[in-house]
C-alpha cells in the first residue's frame, strides 16, 4: 500500500513562490509516475505536473516555465516548486502516484491515478 502525505501549502502574495512536498511511504516499485494535481474552488481536479521513475518531467501549459517537479535522491519525497504565482493558482494541491506507468503514456485524467494524498491548500492573493 502506497501512502502520500503533502505539506508546504499556505498563503502567498501574487508573484511569490511556494514549494510543496509529498512524502511517499510503502512500496511503489521501480516503474511509476507521480504527479501534482490541483483543485480550484468550484472546479474539477486538474493535472499540474508529472514525473516518472526516470525523472522525466512533464508540465501542463498553464504552469509551464513557472513550476518544477522533482524528487529527492532517495525518491521518497516529491516536490513541486512554484514561482511567479497568481491568484489562478489558488487551490488544493494533491500528490498522486500510479504504478507501472511512463511519462510518455500517462493519463491526465484523475481516474488514471490510483494513489492520492489528502491535499494541501495554496492561496494566492493579489
Amino acid at each position: 500500500q502506497v501512502q502520500l502525505v503533502e505539506s508546504g501549502g499556505g498563503s502567498v502574495q501574487a508573484g511569490g513562490s511556494v514549494k510543496l512536498s509529498c512524502a511517499t511511504s510503502g512500496s511503489i516499485g521501480s516503474y511509476y509516475c507521480m504527479a501534482w494535481f490541483r483543485q480550484a474552488p468550484g472546479k474539477g481536479r486538474e493535472g499540474v505536473a508529472y514525473i516518472d521513475n526516470y525523472q522525466r518531467p512533464k508540465y501542463e501549459d498553464s504552469v509551464k516555465g513557472r513550476v518544477t517537479i522533482s524528487q529527492d535522491n532517495a525518491k521518497t519525497i516529491l516536490y513541486l516548486q512554484m514561482n511567479d504565482l497568481n491568484p489562478e493558482d489558488t487551490g488544493v494541491y494533491y500528490c498522486a502516484a500510479e504504478i507501472g506507468c511512463t511519462i510518455t503514456a500517462l493519463t491526465r485524467s484523475t481516474a488514471g491515478w490510483h494513489y492520492w494524498g489528502q491535499g494541501t491548500q495554496v492561496t494566492v492573493s493579489s
